[in-house]
């Protein structure tokens, strides 16, 4: 992370050229998560998101000024959380569920939208094929929502995966739980410092990417008639 940043003051050109190929994932991955929030919310019976104007695949909506410059300076940030009123729910741990998770899966289709579309894009403009920088910014797009995805699953507070946790275990194991809650904070911070999301997530977001390039490459070759 050091060494990234400290490469982009002593060449400045690379600093342009990062936040040229990763601003485009960036904008499209926290979007699409938050506004899946808000639609999961009222969806679920909680108008509060869409009411304060949070329910909208309008960027500056969802862009909180700190988190957007960490996530494209340094690769971990966070957007403005989508405001939701539990009490609205018609079952509430159904609904928190499907809230929880609506912004991870939302990131997945969209990872895996903008894999197809690379090559299929690529089948249909031939030019495209010889255009590193068109590669570059369509894979960052599928590794930013992949990225949000995998880290949102982590079963921390205040993460997303904090709450399918709480909805399968809290009956049984609540004091776990509620350690979690009341310490997610200070070990995800932990974590970041020494750098162990990171085992967690590269092999993930690796495997992910993997699997999504080889069926793009099949729909590839299967609209070019190889």
């Amino acid at each position: 992370m050091i060494s990234r940043i400290m490469g982009w003051f002593t060449d400045p050109g690379q600093l342009l050229q990062g936040v040229v190929f990763v601003l485009p994932g960036i904008l499209i991955g926290l979007t699409v998560h938050e506004w899946a929030h808000a639609f999961a919310a009222f969806k679920c019976g909680d108008p509060t998101a869409k009411n304060m104007g949070r329910m909208t695949l309008n960027p500056f909506a969802h862009l909180d000024p700190i988190g957007f410059l960490a996530l494209l300076l340094v690769g971990f940030g966070w957007a403005k959380p989508v405001p939701v009123t539990t009490r609205n729910f018609r079952h509430f741990k159904r609904d928190d569920l499907i809230v929880s998770l609506a912004g991870i899966t939302m990131n997945f289709l969209t990872a895996l939208v903008f894999m197809l579309l690379t090559y299929l894009l690529m089948a249909l403009v031939p030019s495209l094929r010889a255009s590193s920088n068109y590669w570059y910014i369509m894979a960052e797009i599928v590794i930013v929502n992949l990225s949000l995805m995998v880290f949102n699953l982590i079963p921390i507070y205040p993460l997303d995966g904090s709450h399918v946790l709480e909805n399968l275990l809290m009956s049984r194991a609540p004091k776990f739980c509620l350690f979690l809650r009341n310490y997610g904070r200070y070990i995800m911070l932990a974590c970041l410092i020494f750098g162990l999301f990171s085992y967690i997530l590269s092999p993930l977001v690796n495997w992910f990417y993997s699997w999504m390039n080889a069926l793009g490459q099949r729909l590839f070759l299967l609209i070019i008639g190889i």
